[in-house]
């Protein structure tokens, strides 16, 4: 698959492990930065990995932050992303069975690296299961 992934600087470390984890897995990686650990701004990496899965550029998308919120906010205003904040297994597991989550939001304050990959692969493993949850899915976007 391809991945898009994203991050600020607090996601930084976090994203730089996890994209090795990702290439190491057979999958490609589209980072749209940061680049470094300086300070800046989450917007600035949400919009374009929500627009890289929004034009079907990326498969699915990664992005870290300190909470992960600003991150899920943001990708969330594109039409067609569902992107979920998660925080254990479990959750990003159904994050994509039951709503059919195109990107995961991986708080990196909040996470270990060793927890967030595999907060990262269960994201990728779990598949969208449809039946009932394709009549509530269909009744989120605008």
């Amino acid at each position: 698959m391809i991945i898009a992934t994203g991050s600020d600087h607090a996601g930084f470390d976090h994203k730089e492990a996890l994209k090795k984890w990702l290439q190491a897995n057979g999958h490609t990686v589209r980072d749209f930065g940061t680049h470094n650990p300086e300070s800046t701004d989450y917007p600035d990496y949400a919009h374009p990995v929500a627009s890289a899965v929004e034009r079907k550029e990326a498969d699915l998308g990664l992005l870290i932050c300190g909470s992960a919120n600003g991150m899920a906010i943001t990708a969330n205003k594109h039409q067609g992303i569902r992107a979920a904040l998660c925080w254990n297994e479990e959750v990003a597991a159904l994050a994509r069975q039951h709503n059919n989550a195109n990107i995961v939001c991986i708080p990196a304050r909040f996470t270990t690296y060793a927890q967030a990959e595999k907060i990262l692969e269960q994201f990728l493993k779990a598949s969208f299961e449809g039946g009932r949850h394709e009549r509530r899915v269909e009744k989120i976007s605008c």
